[in-house]
């Protein structure tokens, strides 16, 4: 997850300071991903190195408020418009997990179930965060795409379960 677009497109809606920027992230997203407050100011200052974002105005209480520049609004259109390639994303650890429990664990049959049962309880729990985020349709998108993504654990689960056996 790139938090820089993420701060980029909230700042295209207008200047923000950087607790603004963590809140509105984390409404945006249920605060499924928190954000350290000291990775929001590392983010801007980047930012600001490369052109994206300005300081504008010290608000009443302190705080820089900050603003996109067109070299940003031009990064957060390219951002909007380009597909997310699978290579783009991290390892995915439970693969390798599994893939080692094959090779080398004497019980990789323990291993599978215990991923099975910790999913269940994770597609159980969004949910119901699920049903208590009516009206938020961002928070609504977010949690609908982690309940699928467990689903498709579950499924393949069962799929490495039955080449075990």
């Amino acid at each position: 997850m790139s938090i820089r677009h993420g701060l980029l497109a909230l700042l295209s809606r207008g200047p923000r300071y950087g607790y603004q920027l963590r809140a509105e992230f984390e409404a945006c997203t249920g605060a499924t991903w928190p954000l350290n407050i000291g990775q929001v100011y590392t983010t801007l200052s980047r930012a600001e190195r490369d052109g994206l974002v300005e300081p504008g105005e010290t608000d009443e209480q302190g705080r820089v408020v900050y603003r996109i520049t067109e070299a940003g609004r031009a990064e957060v259109g390219r951002w909007f418009g380009t597909p997310v390639a699978p290579s783009d994303r991290p390892r995915d650890e439970l693969v390798i997990k599994l893939a080692m429990a094959v090779a080398a664990h004497p019980d990789a049959l323990s291993v599978i179930q215990a991923q099975r049962t910790a999913t269940m309880r994770t597609m159980q729990e969004l949910t119901r965060a699920k049903r208590q985020a009516d009206g938020d349709l961002a928070h609504r998108l977010v949690l609908d795409s982690m309940i699928f993504h467990a689903e498709a654990e579950l499924r393949w689960l069962d799929h490495c379960e039955k080449g075990l056996s």
